[in-house]
């Protein structure tokens, strides 16, 4: 049903823009439960002025006069008294829809699911979550950890609302943050020849030597593969692990060298139990550590909070 407005033979226009805006209804109302423009101003936080020029523009919109004013108040017209009807009407479904509204948000933020890969589930993530129950102690956070690729695939699936990652690149579907970065270091066992060297270690070397290795899929392994694939490597593992507890146990016990996070290495290199290589300056052994959420669908509430104390 086409309005006044509309040119003959034109679609309507919006609903929109034919039917007075949710503000302009609650002050007529205001105005016929308190019989004062003035008091219906203040009960809604507006000027008289501002209430003034609401109403005159709800009639002009509506093409009739809905208020008469005299000294000793305002009173609804019998149109007034009309559109009051229609206009409780809405105001009522508003609220509805303000209360529905409300609950969603309330089931959102009370429950936060995070995939994380190995490194940031062990030794960021922890750190990360005890600062979000500060914030939102009636949040309950499930946490799912496995290696870059999966925590992608849980994101895309919807089974996780914010993951981290920390591999060369991001799937698509997936929006990102970088929120870190991280190196990779060679450790060795103290006893292992390379414990002792002081010439830095070079690619085509490190790619021709077997390795304990991060399993496929890792970004541990995305950064090394990426970086010695220039030399035709890694070569074949000397083991291949889908834990860095696993395979720092493995370098601990010496049985072979180990390309494995700073982060994850930092307290075993500290106490002697392993010791870092020097590798040559141009061996591409630094990764970005990303947040990562479904393609168009900014993180909210609890995740929301959760990527802002990454950064802080």
């Amino acid at each position: 049903m086409s309005t006044a407005a509309d040119p003959p033979g034109e679609p309507p226009a919006p609903l929109a823009h034919r039917v007075p805006d949710l503000g302009a209804m609650e002050l007529l109302l205001a105005v016929a439960r308190l019989g004062s423009l003035g008091r219906a101003a203040r009960e809604l936080g507006i000027s008289q002025p501002a209430a003034s020029g609401r109403l005159r523009a709800l009639e002009t919109q509506l093409g009739v006069a809905l208020v008469r004013r005299s000294p000793t108040g305002s009173r609804l017209t019998d149109e007034g008294a009309l559109v009051s009807v229609w206009a409780r009407r809405v105001v009522e479904a508003a609220e509805a829809f303000d209360v529905g509204a409300q609950a969603l948000r309330g089931r959102r933020d009370s429950r936060l699911r995070v995939a994380a890969s190995m490194t940031i589930g062990e030794y960021l993530l922890p750190g990360w979550l005890i600062a979000l129950h500060g914030r939102r102690p009636g949040t309950a956070v499930s946490l799912a950890a496995g290696n870059s690729a999966a925590v992608a695939q849980q994101v895309l699936a919807g089974d996780a609302d914010l993951g981290f990652v920390e591999g060369l690149d991001v799937p698509p579907g997936l929006d990102s943050a970088v929120i870190g970065h991280d190196r990779l270091l060679v450790v060795v066992a103290p006893g292992h020849p390379w414990a002792r060297r002081r010439r830095p270690l070079q690619a085509a070397e490190l790619a021709t030597t077997p390795l304990i290795l991060r399993e496929a899929g890792s970004g541990t392994r995305q950064v090394l593969d990426a970086a010695l694939a220039p030399h035709a490597g890694p070569a074949a593992p000397l083991l291949e692990l889908a834990s860095t507890t696993a395979a720092k146990a493995a370098t601990v016990s010496g049985a072979g060298p180990a390309v494995l996070s700073e982060l994850a290495v930092a307290e075993e290199v500290g106490a002697g139990r392993l010791a870092a290589v020097p590798v040559a300056p141009d061996l591409p052994l630094t990764r970005s550590l990303r947040a990562v959420w479904p393609a168009g669908h900014r993180p909210a509430g609890p995740a929301r909070d959760l990527l802002g104390l990454t950064r802080a």
